[in-house]
Formats: structure tokens, sequence, C-alpha cells
């Protein structure tokens, strides 16, 4: 009826989170967290109930990334039945992991600047290591869904939801407003049917916005953004937009606001070092934040979507920072860094979105939204690092390590031998063969290529 502990056996991926937990103690991950938010919490003297340690909470925003978890709940729950995930949180079998309301009251409790410290802390290991340098750098962004719901829009001024007056609109046209399904078809079908976010808002999350998914449909979304650096894929700076919000808006602000992340992280004082080329798709490119990133003595690797219908009378000041923007793009270095961009960029975006839980919201808002997605981005940036230093990025890939290394021991035990005698039958000298080809095939693969994006 009784187990001892010690004849458990370790589950496959505890091995990840022991080298993870590793790292984190090397790089003096909790003291450092510790100092940042000492500030935020009373002291033990003046009674009450003692808060969840801020390094458990930042620990369960990495295993949501790690374990392509969507949201608060999910993450709670699989901290408490995993036991690899207890140990690397510091929890015993008989204690009781952080429930999903802590989140709520840790996230309010930390301002955005502390959680950006956190993430700066990661970045400063990344540089230590190599792994930013922080000299070109990229910007670009998506596509979330949000918590919220078209039909739950209302009409700014007369605060009438859309509902009622499309089966408004749908009577009128002589259908029945009581069958559901016609009036979605008259909704889908009707000619100048628009949804205009200057019109129409969700009450529930205001900030959210009308617009195109990624795989085109019409809902709610959010626009996360990232800079990143293009050596290496670190995000340098991550924040979540409204869905409506133009990329040329401020970007020369957002920028400066990276390098200036870079100058803190890197002790760097001349700031004119970091940064020192920038690369968007053309989505980005407005004449006078090109401008601006020019006059910073930035190089902007952008391409111009209306270079051939630039008017020629345009002044000698802007046609100067148009020749300059098309050299940059037209050189052999400008075009191997867009290459760069769509490599790390697009990668980065997989690996948080798609592969870390984060394309469909569960929270409101965008400074609740920023503050959970920077534990994505951290998360994201400690992988880098453990694929540097492990060779492997994710509890998946560890895995697969142990799978193919379980390969390679099997094709060497079953291989056929020289001596005729003790040589193995047919049948398994087939099977040894085929798994040292699995096998190999496996290990040529580059770290971090994985078409499944783990």
């Amino acid at each position: 009826m009784w187990v001892a502990r010690k004849e458990i056996v370790a589950p496959r991926a505890s091995g990840f989170y022991v080298r993870l937990d590793g790292t984190l103690k090397e790089m003096g991950f909790a003291e450092r967290v510790w100092e940042q938010c000492l500030p935020h919490y009373a002291d033990e003297k003046k009674g009450g109930r003692p808060g969840i340690d801020p390094v458990v909470y930042f620990k369960m925003l990495m295993v949501g990334f790690f374990e392509n978890l969507p949201g608060q709940r999910a993450i709670a729950a699989r901290c408490d039945d995993s036991r690899a995930i207890r140990e690397f949180l510091g929890y015993d079998l008989t204690e009781a992991t952080p429930e999903q309301s802590s989140f709520t009251v840790i996230r309010q409790r930390l301002p955005q600047e502390t959680i950006e410290a956190v993430h700066a802390i990661i970045l400063g290991a990344l540089r230590r290591h190599g792994l930013l340098r922080g000299k070109q750098l990229g910007i670009d962004s998506s596509v979330i869904e949000a918590n919220a719901s078209l039909r739950a829009l209302e009409h700014r001024n007369t605060e009438r939801s859309y509902w009622d007056y499309v089966k408004q609109l749908a009577e009128e046209a002589g259908i029945d407003a009581s069958d559901l399904k016609a009036v979605r078809r008259f909704d889908k079908q009707r000619s100048g049917r628009k949804t205009s976010n200057q019109e129409w808002v969700n009450p529930h999350d205001p900030e959210a916005k009308v617009g195109r998914t990624k795989d085109g449909a019409t809902d709610m979304i959010y626009k996360p953004e990232h800079v990143s650096d293009l050596e290496s894929g670190a995000i340098i700076r991550a924040e979540v937009r409204p869905g409506n919000a133009g990329d040329t808006e401020a970007l020369s602000e957002r920028v400066a606001e990276a390098i200036q992340t870079l100058g803190e992280v890197t002790g760097e004082e001349d700031l004119t070092k970091l940064g020192k080329e920038v690369c968007a798709d053309e989505g980005y490119f407005a004449l006078g934040e090109i401008g601006r990133l020019q006059a910073m003595e930035i190089r902007a690797v952008i391409s111009d979507p209306q270079a051939g219908r630039r008017r020629k009378d345009l002044p000698a000041e802007d046609q100067a920072i148009l020749r300059r923007a098309q050299r940059a793009v037209r050189s052999a270095s400008g075009k191997k860094l867009l290459r760069r961009r769509g490599e790390h960029l697009e990668r980065g975006f997989c690996h948080v979105l798609d592969h870390g839980g984060r394309r469909r919201a569960t929270l409101r808002g965008c400074e609740n939204l920023t503050k959970a997605y920077y534990g994505a981005a951290l998360a994201h940036n400690l992988s880098l690092l453990m694929r540097h230093l492990h060779g492997c990025g994710t509890p998946k890939q560890w895995i697969a390590g142990v799978f193919l290394a379980l390969l390679r021991w099997l094709g060497t035990s079953l291989a056929p031998r020289s001596d005729p005698d003790q040589s193995s039958s047919p049948k398994m000298r087939a099977r040894a063969s085929g798994l040292l080809t699995a096998s190999n095939l496996h290990l040529r693969s580059k770290p971090g290529r994985c078409s499944t994006g783990c």
C-alpha cells in the first residue's frame, strides 16, 4: 500500500526543468527578482495572509510558454498535477500550488516597469553569453484574438446592440427575425456592410478593436509587437497594442525605448553604438518617421510601398530622406537584413503565439495583456539561452533528445557484428539499420529548426 518517495520514477521532462532551474540559479534570478519586487510587498510583521513568491509567479509564466497553455487556469492546473513542474517551482508533493486567482493579484500588484526589469534580467544573461549584441534590430507586429465577442458590440452614440440593429435591418428586408440562421446569412451578404471602430465598441473590452485575424476572419483583435535582435532572435521589447493602432504611429519612439532598454542591459552609455540598423516591412514606412530615425543616426531598412507614386516636387529634405531609404533597401547588406527579419521575427511570433499559448487572449485591456505577454517574451529568450547552453530549448526537445539517444543505443546494440557466429538474424539487422538511419536523419538537423516550431 505504501511506496517510498525515492522509489518513484522521475518524469521524463524533469531533466529539462532541472537544467532550467540550474540556469536561473546561475544568473541569480531569484535574488534579483526579489530585489525588484520588494517595494510592492508589505512587511510580514503587519500580519495577513503571506503573499505568493514573485519568483514562483514568473516561473509559472515560463511554464505557460513551455507547455503551450493559453490561460491562467490551465497554467495553475498543469502546475498542480505535474511532479516535474512542482519541483521546478519548489513545491513538495504535500503542498498546494498557487491558484489561478494568484495570477491576477500579483499582476495587479506589480507595475509594468517591474516586469520589464525582470525581462531585462534574462536579456543580461543573453548578453553575457554573447547572444545579444543589439546592433541590428527588427520590428514587426502580429494579431491575437481578443477575449471579446462581435455580438456584444454597441453603438457608441445610441448604445444599441449590434445584433438588434441587424435584426431590424432583416425585418425591413422581409426576413423573419426569429430565424437566426437567416439573419446571419443576411448580415453576411447585405450590401454596404461596415463595422467601423469609430461607431461600434465592445463595452466589456473597449480596447479590443474589430479587425482581421490571421485566417482572414473578422473578429475582435489586439496587435502584439516585437522589437527583436536580428542576430539571435531575442525579444528586446514587447507590447500589446489596440487592434486598430497604426504601425507607423510613434515608430521612432518605440525604437528609442528598445535602444534605451539595450543601454540599461549592456551598460553602454553611448546609445548611438546600439541599434545602428532597424529593419521592418513596408507597413512601417512613413516619411516623417523614417526621417526621425535617420536623424537619430539609425539606418532604416524599410521598403517604400509608394516608391513608384512619389511626387517629384517634394522638398529637398524629403527627397534626401527617400534616397537614403532606397539605398539602404537596395544594398546587399539591406537585403540580407530583410531576410533576417523574415527569419527571426516570424519565428519569434510563431514560438510565442502559436506554440506559447498566446494566440488567443484570456485577459482584457492592453496593460494586462502586455504584462502577461512579457512573461512569454522572457521565457522565449530563456529558451534561446537554454538551447545555447544545453542544446534543447523546450521540454519537447529534451524528450526528443532522450528518445534519439535511446534509438542510437538500440541501433548500436542491434547492429550486425563482424563475427558470423554471433551475427543476428536478417530481421534484426534490418531493424537496426532502420533505427540507425532514422536516428542519423534527426541528429543532422540543426537545433531550433524544428518544423513544428518547438
